[in-house]
């Protein structure tokens, strides 16, 4: 703890399993809190904005200001910013939910798709076509529990029709956790979808993408090697850390296993790992082990 002046933390799988609470987690954030240390929470999710989120916090007990939050469809809309994308006048054809076009509306880019689409068919009989609009300039692929068939077709003939048409994905995670009982399929599975129709890789916003830490980076003004990058992902959370010169640590409240960690076909090593965040303020004996 000494070494570490801040740390960002994966939400699902290490502060909440879908929307329960992890046990110990307020008492654990609110010592991490009165010993100085900043912390910030990044998800790959991507079905709430940071508003929502927000609220998800609140609704927990936890008291998270939003400015902490930070999610993948946070990370969509700020990569349009980065690269300029309101000044091409071009308009976003999003699969996801209510996050993406939450944070879209912020910083007033037009979309459309998402809810809207949910339950729409295509034309396939005789002669059956689907048109799409000419304007559309990305289309985002998110976390969508209301995927169909419209929403694949529209994406793909939107990218593989529309010149200069970027791919993008605010994740690839193959599974998910929306409820503590069970893993569910993950973004991966829709972003698959639209990689298997048009044979394009998308540029990937959420973790373990540069973008969000180089964010944090710029406009908080934070030290990389006094961060720690905490998460219950090997491919994304602590990818995310290594790849970003953080220190990381990997959890076991979420999908990875200490067997799946330790396994001679694992590539990519945490510098510790743990049971949970609360193993923080455990006798070292029993808390967080070297990885390495």
């Amino acid at each position: 703890l000494n070494d570490v002046d801040v740390f960002i933390f994966d939400c699902d799988g290490v502060i909440w399993r879908g929307d329960s609470l992890i046990p110990g987690i307020p008492e654990t954030l609110d010592k991490l809190k009165a010993l100085g240390k900043k912390m910030y929470f990044v998800t790959n999710n991507s079905t709430k904005s940071r508003a929502g989120y927000k609220k998800k916090f609140d609704g927990l007990g936890l008291d998270i200001p939003a400015e902490a939050i930070f999610s993948s469809s946070f990370a969509a809309a700020a990569y349009l910013e980065l690269t300029k994308f309101k000044e091409s006048g071009k308009k976003v054809y999003v699969i996801g939910e209510v996050g993406i076009g939450e944070e879209l509306d912020l910083i007033d880019v037009p979309w459309f798709g998402g809810p809207g689409d949910k339950g729409k068919e295509p034309d396939m009989g005789p002669g059956g076509r689907l048109e799409v609009d000419e304007d559309v300039g990305a289309v985002i692929v998110g976390f969508d529990r209301n995927i169909n068939y419209y929403k694949i077709q529209y994406a793909q003939l939107c990218i593989n029709e529309n010149e200069g048409c970027e791919f993008i994905a605010t994740n690839c995670d193959a599974v998910t956790h929306l409820t503590d009982a069970q893993e569910w399929a993950g973004n991966g599975s829709m972003v698959g979808a639209i990689k298997g129709c048009t044979g394009q890789e998308p540029t990937v916003v959420g973790k373990p993408s540069p973008l969000m830490v180089d964010y944090l980076e710029e406009k908080l003004s934070l030290d990389k090697s006094r961060i720690c990058m905490v998460g219950d992902r090997l491919d994304t959370d602590v990818l995310f850390g290594t790849d970003n010169g953080l220190r990381t640590l990997l959890v076991l409240s979420g999908v990875t296993t200490e067997e799946k960690l330790l396994s001679p076909e694992n590539t990519i090593t945490p510098d510790y790992y743990a049971d949970s965040i609360n193993d923080f303020f455990m006798d070292a004996k029993v808390g967080a082990k070297k990885a390495a």
